[in-house]
């Protein structure tokens, strides 16, 4: 079936070789790793480390938010659950765990990425194994889990950033232009969240000078990032109190199996470092480092981040909304906890940056595959970069985090990633099945069994999300569907030949 075609891997790497559609190759193995913990790393290292710990309390409004593996296991019992246990400082074992359990994604990204060195990173791969639907179907994903993301993150920035003015400055933006005018589907008399808009606006603007100079900004921001996740964690440690660390694991392993699931979602972006595969300089080699190093460097940081946590301040006291933050306020180190709130707004900086990049390269992709319109696949003549892609992008990501509140919707980033990693490892088995020969600048050890158990893995976790995420989803690929048969099948460049 037409639907299900695939595009040779030899295709693929011609047609990014297509002089009016190629993208400039400048960027090294350490910028792919920058680029990589600059997706990773938020400010989530210095909340859900803390809450995640501590538990989370649970009140289920409706069968629709109730988790869909708590449905299958408990039926409607699963409505009456009012809570899960706390890890407590066995946290960083969470941490390592689901580092462990993400390596299996990343190897199986490793590999596919240094054969198939093209932008649009689990699309592309999908493409070349398993059809053009399928293949349409992750890009309409991806472009739903970098735009959700971003919206969120935009509007926590915006937040993080009045509050920071109010206590510096003595000054903060007005409450019509800081915050959304539409909270949970009802007006606030506010008029628009302008710091979100732009910001957002700015580094479009950064993407479009080209990618050299966006690399370079985002390796400053990681820089900082890392310095002040570094500053706490040895600024910190003089004040652990090792009586904090007993009972190690009060709640036994399955609270550690919980609180692994809960920050999952810390590690996702890993995968943003493979759709910048066009434009490294040598990706047989740099893509694989860049996606592993970023997970090896991304697990230590939030492993020191939880331990020195949990050290300076009893587990069952982080469950806010500030946790590093106020255990720093307890400690009297305000100095500290100054360089905790940098690292916060700069580490929301540098992942709108990445993902705002990756979000563009994808639709750069599909354009050029004749998925989407030709004007998305238009390169700059001087700055060599998808231009048009980039500010349509931040447009579509800047607009709404200005007029709505996209917290609630966090979630569907999370389906979107996770079931991007399934397609993935389901691409590396079927390849080591048709082109076995084909050489690959890595390989995953253990195939089949490993690209199985990643699955498995993301399969379980995807369960864990609650109905409604699963219906906005499906809502979601609907859309995409009224989109793809009458324009994407008809234009695609396989149907043109």
């Amino acid at each position: 079936m037409s639907i299900f075609r695939t595009k040779s891997i030899d295709a693929l790497i011609a047609a990014s070789e297509d002089p009016e559609k190629k993208l400039r190759r400048t960027l090294g193995p350490w910028s792919l790793t920058a680029m990589g913990i600059g997706a990773v790393i938020g400010s989530g290292i210095f909340i859900l480390t803390g809450t995640a710990a501590a538990g989370e309390t649970l009140a289920y409004k409706s069968i629709l938010h109730a988790p869909v593996l708590d449905l299958l296991m408990h039926g409607t019992k699963a409505l009456s659950m009012t809570g899960r246990a706390g890890a407590g400082p066995a946290i960083t074992l969470s941490f390592l765990l689901t580092a462990v359990a993400c390596s299996f994604a990343a190897l199986c990204y490793a590999e596919l990425a240094s054969m198939i060195p093209i932008a649009g990173s689990a699309y592309t791969y999908a493409y070349a194994t398993l059809g053009e639907l399928v293949a349409w179907i992750i890009g309409w994903d991806l472009i739903l889990e970098y735009a959700v993301s971003n919206m969120a993150v935009a509007v926590g920035f915006s937040a993080y950033l009045n509050d920071v003015l109010d206590n510096v400055f003595g000054w903060h933006i007005p409450a019509k232009f800081a915050n959304p005018p539409i909270v949970g589907g009802e007006l606030t008399g506010n008029w628009f969240n302008i710091s979100a808009f732009l910001v957002l606006m700015v580094l479009t603007w950064i993407l479009v000078k080209g990618v050299k100079e966006s690399a370079n900004t985002n390796n400053v921001m990681v820089l900082i990032k890392i310095a002040a996740i570094l500053i706490f964690v040895i600024g910190a440690a003089r004040a652990v109190d090792t009586s904090n660390w007993k009972p190690f694991a009060p709640n036994g392993f399955p609270a550690v199996l919980t609180g692994a699931a809960i920050v999952f979602f810390t590690y996702i972006g890993f995968d943003s470092v493979s759709t910048a595969a066009e434009e490294c300089r040598r990706p047989q080699r740099d893509l694989p480092f860049g996606i592993i190093m970023t997970l090896v460097i991304c697990a230590v940081l939030y492993i020191a981040v939880a331990l020195v946590l949990t050290g300076i301040a009893r587990w069952d006291t982080l469950n806010n909304a500030a946790p590093v933050a106020n255990a720093l306020k307890v400690l009297g180190y305000n100095g500290i906890r100054q360089w905790v709130s940098i690292g916060a707004i700069v580490g929301m900086l540098s992942s709108l940056l990445v993902f705002q990049y990756g979000q563009a390269r994808i639709w750069f992709a599909m354009s050029r595959d004749g998925l989407l319109p030709k004007m998305f696949s238009k390169v700059h003549p001087v700055h060599k970069t998808p231009h048009i892609s980039t500010w349509i992008a931040g447009l579509v990501v800047g607009i709404p985090a200005g007029i709505w509140d996209i917290g609630t919707f966090a979630d569907l980033a999370n389906i979107g990633t996770l079931f991007a990693f399934i397609i993935v490892s389901l691409g590396v088995i079927v390849l080591r099945k048709t082109q076995p020969d084909r050489p690959r600048g890595f390989r995953v050890p253990g195939a089949p069994w490993l690209p199985m158990i990643s699955i498995a893995f993301c399969l379980v976790l995807m369960m864990a999300l609650p109905l409604e995420t699963w219906v906005r989803f499906f809502v979601w690929l609907f859309i995409g569907f009224a989109i793809y048969f009458p324009f994407g099948r008809k234009n695609s460049a396989l149907a043109r030949a």
